[in-house]
């Protein structure tokens, strides 16, 4: 059982939980998920709560292989409006930006978020670690090389369970000699993997218990599966639901998701083959 503490409010995990994807970005790999009016996004966070999402992660910044780097001022653009206006439509949503410049996470917790993901672990951004510190809010820490502009080209690994494994270790450390005591463990599929590597990792997944955090998994309709079933992310769906199931069975707690109401369904059903597992 693990809790999540941010500005007076809780969320216990004593079963595993959904985060549902909103892109405030016109160039995401999966259309359907960018949201980038008002409108839109707040039509959008109502149903994947309505559906039962636990938390809402909103980012401002693709960050599919080789997408354009933002400064953190254009990411900000994106996302502060939005975050401000579901905080206020919403003031019991569970809020996630998702981000590597320790400004924007600054300044969507200010706006009304309620922790950070940040896909570098606190490697694109310096100040990152020292503020979240500050935030005191759950921190999400990822795997990945370099950057999404070059994190392809780094997908070199001896044993890629034990190397990722062994980089969330350190940087679990890292986070807390700062301070950072609320953390989940993302082992970052898709990023800097192989097709393979994806694979070895999803089916190795219980190795990333040893840490002693919750484990996020973000899998949903990304290019390993598409490449695997010969589709595109729109075709991905039932891959991804599979692939979920498979993560829960070794151990996943939140499930990053385009498709809320599929996800809990799946936990719903897994809960009921495993109602004492977590």
């Amino acid at each position: 059982m693990y809790s999540l503490e941010s500005k007076n409010r809780t969320i216990v995990v004593d079963k595993p939980i959904v985060m549902g994807i909103l892109n405030a970005t016109p160039d995401s790999f999966y259309s359907p998920s960018c949201v980038t009016l008002l409108k839109e996004t707040l039509c959008k966070a109502e149903q994947m709560l309505m559906a039962g999402a636990s938390i809402l992660d909103i980012g401002g910044q693709s960050t599919r292989p080789g997408s354009n780097w933002l400064t953190a001022e254009e990411e900000l653009a994106r996302v502060i409006p939005p975050i401000e206006q579901l905080a206020k439509e919403f003031p019991t949503a569970f809020i996630s930006i998702d981000t590597f410049h320790a400004k924007v996470a600054e300044e969507a917790i200010q706006a009304g978020a309620h922790m950070v993901n940040d896909i570098s672990a606190g490697l694109l951004d310096a100040e990152m670690l020292s503020t979240v510190s500050r935030l005191q809010v759950p921190y999400v820490i990822m795997h990945m090389r370099g950057d999404p502009q070059t994190m392809q080209l780094n997908t070199e690994y001896k044993n890629v369970v034990n190397e990722v494994l062994s980089f969330l270790n350190e940087r679990k450390k890292a986070c807390q000699a700062q301070g950072i005591k609320q953390l989940i463990v993302d082992p970052g599929i898709g990023f800097s993997k192989t097709i393979e590597q994806n694979f070895e990792l999803i089916a190795n997944l219980e190795a990333f218990q040893v840490l002693e955090s919750p484990v996020l998994l973000g899998l949903s309709r990304k290019s390993f599966i598409c490449k695997t079933l010969q589709t595109d992310p729109a075709g991905a769906l039932n891959g991804s639901t599979f692939l979920h199931a498979i993560g829960l069975q070794k151990g996943a707690t939140i499930l990053r998701v385009h498709d809320v109401q599929e996800a809990v369904d799946g936990i719903k059903l897994f809960n009921g083959l495993y109602p004492n597992l977590l």
